[in-house]
């Protein structure tokens, strides 16, 4: 299995930059690991909400095949811990599939395409963290998933 990491927009944090692809170098040591930002959408502010989530929908759609399973970091979504988030890419990993997508969303969520078309959703936190900053957690709570699967120290029960 590979996993995917779908993005809105490109941080503007070289210190974010820096975090993000430490944890990435980390995490390609336990899986085949990508991840892909689409650039913001030109003139969004003269775009209402709903525009602006349909037209970065239709982005997101593009970058995903009728295999893949999808998962959309959404803060209605499924709240679980760390040794639960590894069981879930365990049986993932488990299911078969071919790729395991998350996406984070723009400022305003998702379209109602991109409800319909996904697996499911997890939430991070009740709290509301912005897009650059989940970016990071996404990938650290991977490796940490995967070192809890190999019973390495890094997660400490």
């Amino acid at each position: 299995m590979q996993i995917k990491l779908i993005a809105i927009g490109k941080t503007d944090s070289p210190e974010l930059d820096r975090l993000i692809s430490n944890y990435q170098n980390r995490l390609s040591h336990y899986v085949r690991f990508s991840f892909e930002i689409i650039p913001d959408l030109k003139n969004s502010k003269n775009l209402t909400e709903k525009l602006q989530k349909e037209a970065e929908g239709k982005l997101i759609l593009d970058k995903i095949t009728s295999t893949d399973r999808l998962v959309l970091l959404d803060e209605k979504g499924k709240e679980m811990d760390s040794i639960g988030f590894s069981g879930f890419l365990q049986k993932q990993m488990n299911s078969g599939i071919k790729q395991l997508v998350f996406v984070i969303g723009g400022p305003y969520g998702f379209s109602e395409a991109i409800y319909k078309k996904a697996d499911g959703s997890l939430a991070l936190s009740k709290m509301t963290f912005s897009h650059q900053m989940v970016r990071l957690f996404v990938i650290e709570q991977l490796y940490r998933g995967f070192t809890i699967l190999k019973n390495e120290p890094y997660h400490h029960r």
